[in-house]
């Protein structure tokens, strides 16, 4: 029976893959566990155009992010920290005050998009976060952690 998935399933495919299966395996499984549909004519062309406004969504977003990637790589930010008299941070820098940083500077960022070199910084000096705007499209952000 051939059967389009709506979502993710191991070892059977992946999200709007048109699929074989064994009938009871869809009968019994994947279609009351809403993971499938059958793959009737209308439903396909249903899929077929879905793809399309979808294609068509993730070219605008990225060629928004693009623009954004090239504003950001422009920007160098500094953030300031509680420091000892040996240069060591009270804490750390993480990626909450990386967030918070860029999004002074007229950006849009939320935390889960920035990875650090390291999971917490805790030294005064310079350094590179990796943010991610879109599947594709990640920039280096340089940024400085300075003393209060």
């Amino acid at each position: 029976m051939e059967i389009i998935l709506i979502q993710d399933v191991e070892r059977v495919g992946n999200k709007d893959d048109i699929v074989t299966v064994k009938d009871g395996y869809a009968r019994n499984y994947l279609i009351p566990q809403k993971k499938a549909i059958a793959a009737k004519p209308s439903a396909i062309k249903m899929l077929e155009e879905n793809k399309k406004q979808r294609a068509h969504k993730e070219d605008r977003l990225r060629s928004e992010a693009l623009v954004i990637a090239d504003k950001l790589s422009k920007k160098k930010v500094k953030i300031g920290a509680k420091v000892s008299s040996s240069g060591k941070i009270f804490g750390s820098v993480n990626t909450i005050q990386v967030a918070e940083a860029i999004n002074k500077k007229g950006f849009e960022i939320e935390r889960k998009q920035i990875s650090l070199p390291e999971d917490s910084i805790k030294e005064v000096g310079n350094y590179t976060a990796k943010i991610k705007l879109f599947k594709d499209v990640i920039v280096d952000l340089e940024f400085e952690v300075v003393g209060e």
